[in-house]
């Protein structure tokens, strides 16, 4: 693997690329915090590959940015721009353990079969009322305001539901004019609802005690593992760009703890 560098904290652009104002949106949002470079090798920054047939090669482009701020230990975004074949954001905010803070996670995927879209403030342990019970009395109106405009996306994996909060968002949205239009007037505006709602709750977070610390961690530590194991994407980048490139952006930037 070639050294870490850091990564610039000037947002990712690739042209044509579906969820560009997605990420716009949210670096725009996290200036403010003052945001530092975050530590990816340079292999990982930008992928470029070509996939699909002889007769009809399709450019893939896969790049990573990320920062770091006071009490967010890792902020990423995972973009992958293919054409028609795939156009992905992955957004995921992980928190320092010293503060009491879910994960914010934002999943946009754009197939040939249609959009798949997921928001959500993610717990490090929802068994533990003390570091949920805070986030959904202040996310669940959030998500009832969006959630009657959108289609359910049907159910989730009975083994996954520990790492997914009450308010989570997840929608089936069909390619076309329709899709398009509530991609532009409700999930865009509920992505930027959602972040708007975990800065506020960072900016509330004060230090916890070692304890605590510990406890968070543990719990942080079980989501990072449960996602890197079941990354969905992962056949998708696999087919890209190879098994052990993939693998290796798996554990080491997308699930790094």
């Amino acid at each position: 693997m070639t050294p870490e560098r850091p990564s610039s904290t000037d947002p990712v652009v690739l042209p044509g690329w579906t969820w560009q104002p997605f990420l716009d949106d949210a670096v725009n949002a996290l200036h403010p915090l003052n945001i530092q470079p975050y530590p990816i090798a340079e292999e990982f920054l930008q992928k470029q590959d070509i996939t699909g047939s002889r007769s009809k090669p399709v450019t893939v482009t896969t790049a990573t940015w990320a920062c770091r701020t006071e009490k967010f230990r890792q902020v990423r975004a995972a973009c992958v721009n293919a054409g028609a074949a795939a156009s992905v954001l992955n957004f995921v905010i992980n928190p320092l353990s010293r503060f009491d803070l879910p994960f914010f996670g934002g999943d946009l995927v754009t197939l040939p079969s249609g959009h798949l879209l997921a928001l959500d403030l993610q717990p490090a342990d929802k068994s533990d009322e003390q570091h949920t019970r805070p986030v959904w009395n202040r996310l669940l109106p959030i998500f009832e305001r969006w959630r009657e405009k959108l289609p359910d996306g049907g159910p989730i994996p009975e083994e996954a539901q520990p790492f997914f909060s009450p308010g989570f968002l997840w929608t089936r949205l069909p390619l076309g004019e329709e899709g398009e239009h509530l991609i532009e007037t409700v999930v865009r505006p509920a992505f930027n609802d959602y972040l708007r709602l975990y800065l506020e709750l960072a900016a509330e977070a004060e230090p916890v005690s070692d304890a605590r610390r510990d406890d968070l961690l543990a719990g942080q530590r079980r989501y990072t593992d449960y996602r890197a194991e079941k990354d969905p994407a992962r056949g998708m980048l696999t087919r890209f760009h190879g098994s052990d490139w993939t693998e290796n952006y798996i554990h080491t930037v997308l699930f790094d703890l």
